[in-house]
């Protein structure tokens, strides 16, 4: 199992311009919790999931409007690449490096 705990510092790569954000990790066996703190505000991990280096989770943000993202992504050593996906609007690339 990968090192996934710590904090992660990320890039998403969306319509409304790169969105940059702190992602926290906490991992405990099979799940994780911690938080995800950008300019948008900071919201609490959902159905935080590690499968191996693989990372699955879901957030309930406002701004720009209220919704559910959805999340993954693959650490590999100290870098994570995935994707969020925003409902009807799709998918966009997320990156980034440990903290």
């Amino acid at each position: 199992m990968a090192n996934v705990d710590g904090s992660w510092d990320t890039v998403a790569h969306t319509p409304m311009g790169d969105q940059q954000a702190t992602l926290t990790v906490t991992s405990a066996g099979d799940s994780f919790t911690g938080t995800y703190s950008g300019a948008l505000g900071t919201t609490e991990i959902q159905n935080g999931k590690v499968d191996g280096d693989k990372l699955l989770w879901s957030l309930d943000i406002t701004v720009p409007m209220p919704m559910t993202l959805t999340c993954e992504a693959t650490v590999d050593g100290d870098s994570i690449k995935g994707t969020v996906t925003a409902g009807a609007f799709g998918s966009f690339p997320l990156e980034g490096k440990r903290a």
